[in-house]
């Protein structure tokens, strides 16, 4: 875990500002900062970033977040190399003991060794320069259509035939006490302990991170042999479900097109490199998965499968599918492009063209047109019994699908095509539950009790020193039936140690909380209250609040008094309540 109180330090050292313009130019607008938004396409400025409140947010597509947020979302780096990144900038030392990943290390066995990272930048050096002494693994480069200087954006290498040639590198090869070669999956060791190489004679495809770094390889066969790919094991470094081909050299034409192309090999995303289509990567010898496509949709709008055009192309395709549903959002777009049965990508563009490609990718597949043809493909719908297995299929997937909008136009198809009506799908798929969300205000609540814990939140928000101005029992009293007081009750005690902006944010990062603060930060951006009368708003919501509860409470010892039911104590409370509810009315002060 990260110390806390490094990343307090961290967010009191940077400049929001000064980082997001580093690769958004900014320019002033009152008290806040203004540019067009790097996470959507706009003519209008709707991106604005708060100096004051270290937070940025898009009022466009509703994109939010701290420094560290920023470079998360737009790099695509993860927490820990966001906070690195950050920690260079402004020349603090990340402390050693937060990294707990043997990525992070300085030393893969010992003190003085090399780092993993270290292990596998000297590797790619070697595999590099082996294939400028490989005319053969050159002219099998050449034989694909591939020329020097797409080989060298991508970091092509070779490794050559034999069992031990990092030996060449790496003197430590055989050194029991030297692992970072076999934690990198670099060499393996048999029962014997005797080591060799696991790459040997095959074109070396690296594979990144978001830094640029490699973390991995993917090794191509020259000759006809299996397996005709070769991928890195899953090691520190390197987790298949997340890691893309290709994502850094692509990251610009991704941003440029709105959309990237997922394919399934190496080959296929260097090859359309190659002839002018930038904005492809590949998945690494797996299925695509939910991490995969929150990964690209952080950066795009659309998002294109185009598989092999036979039937294990489109086995692969559905896999894709059933793994993005979870990932779909508003305004997000999947697709999926099939090629003919003889083609995969790498040969439909090297005999057909770029344009013939990109047509292809244009006229793709809707993922919701995709999902109902193959469910459709295969059972009766003349019969109730095929109705009914295709309602039956449908039922899980639909589950899986977070958007309300895109899930209830599929029903609307499902209902067609079943006979039903979209209420009798919705009920036999289980969807009507889901439209209840747990966050909807109940019916009984009254009607100004969720803009009231708001106007509270929003207060405190802007000056959490006036928690320390709260009566001590707030917490209890805040109304249950406002689906925001759970939130409220966990929020007062960050509040109360009076955080930055930016720091309360990082604190409840991934928590329940965290939505709803950036929309209350979001609100504040574009109407802010008077710092002056902060003071009096809260004065009169504490006091709303601790009326709101002594009318609950009076009204029901008024129903037990028209019972005549009352006992003693209840008779004194009921005239203790009136006293205070006309002392509240005159005062409106909090007690």
């Amino acid at each position: 875990m990260i110390p806390e109180s490094f990343i307090q330090e961290l967010l009191a050292r940077i400049d929001i500002v000064e980082i997001i313009d580093r690769v958004v130019p900014l320019k002033k607008a009152g008290a806040n900062y203004a540019a067009c938004c790097p996470f959507h396409k706009e003519k209008s400025p709707s991106f604005t970033v708060s100096p004051a409140k270290q937070f940025y947010h898009c009022f466009g597509c509703g994109a939010h977040g701290t420094a560290i947020g920023f470079l998360m979302e737009h790099q695509g780096l993860s927490f820990p190399d966001a906070i690195e990144d950050l920690a260079r900038h402004c020349g603090l030392t990340v402390p050693q003991e937060i990294n707990d990943r043997a990525v992070r290390k300085p030393a893969s066995d010992t003190a003085e060794g090399p780092s993993l990272l270290d292990v596998m930048l000297t590797a790619h050096k070697y595999y590099r320069d082996e294939l400028k002494k490989s005319p053969r693994a050159i002219e099998y480069l050449k034989g694909r259509g591939l020329t020097g200087e797409i080989a060298a954006r991508f970091g092509i290498g070779y490794a050559p035939e034999g069992w031990q040639n990092l030996r060449a590198v790496f003197p430590e090869y055989d050194n029991a006490n030297f692992q970072a070669l076999i934690k990198d999956g670099l060499v393996i060791e048999n029962e014997q302990k005797r080591r060799y190489d696991r790459f040997r004679d095959r074109v070396m495809f690296p594979i990144l991170d978001q830094k640029g770094q490699v973390i991995a390889f993917g090794g191509r066969i020259l000759d006809q042999g299996e397996p005709k790919y070769l991928n890195s094991p899953e090691t520190p470094l390197f987790e298949k479900g997340r890691e893309v081909f290709g994502l850094p050299q692509a990251r610009e034409a991704c941003r440029q097109t709105d959309t990237v192309i997922v394919v399934e090999g190496y080959m296929d995303v260097v090859a359309l490199a190659q002839h002018g289509i930038g904005n492809a990567v590949a998945t690494l010898g797996t299925a695509t998965t939910t991490m995969h496509i929150r990964k690209l949709l952080r950066m795009v709008d659309r998002v294109v499968f185009c598989f092999d055009g036979d039937a294990a192309g489109r086995k692969a395709a559905w896999r894709a599918l059933e793994n993005s549903l979870e990932a779909l959002a508003e305004q997000k777009v999947l697709a999926f492009a099939f090629l003919p049965p003889e083609h995969d990508p790498d040969s439909y563009v090297r005999d057909l063209g770029k344009d013939a490609f990109q047509a292809a990718i244009d006229r793709a597949t809707p993922l919701s047109e995709f999902l109902l043809q193959t469910l459709c493909g295969h059972v009766d719908l003349t019969s109730a019994e095929g109705r009914a297995k295709l309602l039956a299929e449908a039922k899980p997937l639909l589950q899986k699908i977070p958007t309300p909008m895109l899930r209830l136009q599929i029903v609307k198809q499902l209902a067609d095509k079943t006979g039903l009506q979209p209420s009798e799908v919705e009920r036999g798929c289980e969807l009507s539950r889901q439209a209840a969300s747990p966050m909807a205000a109940p019916a009984r609540a009254p009607r100004h009790a969720p803009s009231l814990i708001r106007r509270l939140l929003r207060v405190l928000v802007q000056a959490p020193e006036l928690v320390a101005d709260l009566p001590s029992n707030l917490a209890s009293r805040l109304p249950d039936n406002d689906p925001l007081s759970p939130s409220v009750r966990r929020l007062l005690p960050q509040l109360a140690s009076n955080p930055q902006p930016s720091e309360l944010l990082e604190r409840v990062r991934g928590s329940e909380e965290a939505p709803l603060l950036a929309e209350i930060f979001a609100s504040l951006l574009s109407e802010p209250l008077e710092k002056e009368a902060l003071g009096a708003e809260l004065d009169g919501i504490v006091a709303q609040i601790e009326r709101d509860q002594l009318d609950a409470e009076l009204a029901t010892l008024q129903q037990a008094a028209q019972r005549g039911v009352l006992n003693p104590d209840e008779k004194t409370r009921y005239a203790q309540l009136l006293q205070s509810l006309q002392q509240l009315g005159r005062t409106g002060r909090r007690r």
